[in-house]
């Protein structure tokens, strides 16, 4: 079971709300390709930002590099703002809302010492009224960090916005398309995101293709909804797609999570895997825990 991290004495001026986010493990790395995954529920609306904040997500993409403790840490004086612990490769945290500045995104492996030096680390820029995806993909041995804009605009009515980020090491470039023909990305490259495209909601059989790999997948994109859709490494050498809803509600701020085999985040305080300590971050509609 995922641990939980006690706040330490003296860790913020003000004590505030934190949550227990939820984070969402892949099932679709291990599951049979094809196999039907249920519809989310819509996710609750976000409290507006009060301030000059931002959000914030982290993503485990690297597939042989085992659970690590994630920081996200202020670059001047490096005052600690959250911690995930015990992050496995298909993870995606849900969104945290920071206040605008320069932050530090670092990694170390799970249970390590407080002076083990991380993994691997970047800065990160959080503005105002943005959100942003700080993902860590590759080999363990070349491991790297990317920034990804996000873009919750929601779609027309009826529609799913959707993009793809391609994090599989067993191919430098994949394709993706319906079964219906519709051209989701061509050759998109590892580590690269594609553009925002607007398709109609629903049940949706994604046909994966690389140089000597064919894959499916079956996702299923909620009307009004924002996702991304990543790439991924599947058990048997071969690639599958994990969808991420982004935004599920016309004008709501970001939800994060994830949809599985398990529906999700069909219930507000259900938990699904790591638990985070949140030091001086706002808290923020879902399962909230005070500390």
């Amino acid at each position: 079971m995922p641990r939980s991290t006690p706040i330490p004495a003296g860790a913020s001026p003000r004590p505030r709300t934190a949550r227990r986010l939820m984070i969402a493990a892949l099932a679709a790395v291990g599951l049979v390709l094809g196999s039907t995954l249920p519809a989310m529920a819509a996710a609750p609306a976000l409290p507006a930002p009060t301030g000059a904040d931002g959000w914030i997500r982290v993503a485990h993409l690297s597939p042989d590099t085992k659970s690590v403790d994630v920081k996200l840490s202020a670059l001047k004086g490096g005052a600690e703002v959250f911690e995930l612990t015990d992050v496995a490769y298909g993870m995606v945290s849900d969104y945290v809302l920071v206040p605008e500045g320069t932050y530090v995104v670092s990694m170390v492996p799970s249970n390590a010492t407080s002076t083990a030096k991380p993994m691997v680390s970047a800065s990160v820029r959080i503005v105002e009224d943005k959100t942003i995806t700080v993902a860590a993909f590759g080999n363990n041995k070349d491991l790297q960090t990317r920034v990804f804009q996000d873009d919750l605009t929601p779609p027309a009515g009826g529609q799913s916005n959707i993009r793809l980020i391609q994090a599989s090491t067993v191919t430098d470039e994949v394709s993706v398309e319906t079964s219906t023909g519709l051209l989701i990305a061509a050759d998109a490259k590892a580590g690269e995101s594609t553009s925002y495209a607007s398709v109609p909601s629903g049940p949706w059989d994604l046909e994966l293709s690389a140089q000597g790999i064919d894959d499916m997948t079956r996702v299923e994109l909620p009307a009004g909804s924002v996702n991304t859709l990543f790439v991924l490494d599947n058990s048997t050498g071969g690639l599958t797609v994990m969808p991420v809803l982004d935004s599920a509600a016309v004008g709501a701020a970001p939800v994060g999570g994830v949809q599985t085999g398990g529906g999700a985040l069909a219930s507000a305080d259900r938990e699904v895997g790591t638990d985070v300590r949140v030091v001086s971050a706002k808290g923020f509609a879902g399962s909230l825990e005070k500390r």
